[in-house]
């Protein structure tokens, strides 16, 4: 549907605004969507990236440097988000052997069954964009990559 026809809105200030708005609407209708699915579990999207970045590293550990690094939502604060994983017992924290002023986080079997129950999630996104050709998928990610050039 077009953005005009979801916000009920015929006419924007230029087609750059236009874009900008259809951005966000399309933002939030992913993130919703995400939500929907992660509420069930009782775990938040931050959350959910970070134990997708500690999977994508294991069996080896991750500093919060890293997890900083590769977080998707760069405003978040990642260590009250580690605390509350490890709360969960979806991570540990241990000493790094070579730095004990680092502290290295780790996936934990518990962690590792929640993100298997989530895993379906992965699927659900590829399915949002079924009405996408390959090529569209990729021209889509060139041109957000191009904005934040």
């Amino acid at each position: 549907m077009k953005i005009e026809d979801e916000i009920k809105q015929e006419e924007f200030k230029s087609p750059q605004h236009k874009l900008f708005i259809n951005l966000m609407y399309t933002v939030n209708y992913l993130g919703y969507n995400l939500h929907h699915h992660l509420k069930k579990l009782d775990i938040t999207a931050q959350q959910y990236n970070v134990l997708r970045i500690l999977r994508g590293q294991y069996p080896k550990p991750c500093n919060l440097k890293l997890i900083k690094e590769r977080s998707i939502d760069r405003m978040s604060d990642s260590s009250r988000i580690i605390d509350k994983l490890i709360q969960k017992k979806w991570a540990e924290r241990t000493e790094c052997p070579n730095d004990r002023r680092q502290i290295n986080i780790l996936l934990t079997k518990k962690g590792q069954d929640i993100l298997k129950k989530l895993d379906f999630v992965d699927q659900e996104t590829i399915e949002l964009f079924i009405n996408l050709s390959e090529q569209e998928i990729k021209l889509m990610n060139n041109l957000l990559d191009k904005i934040r050039d």
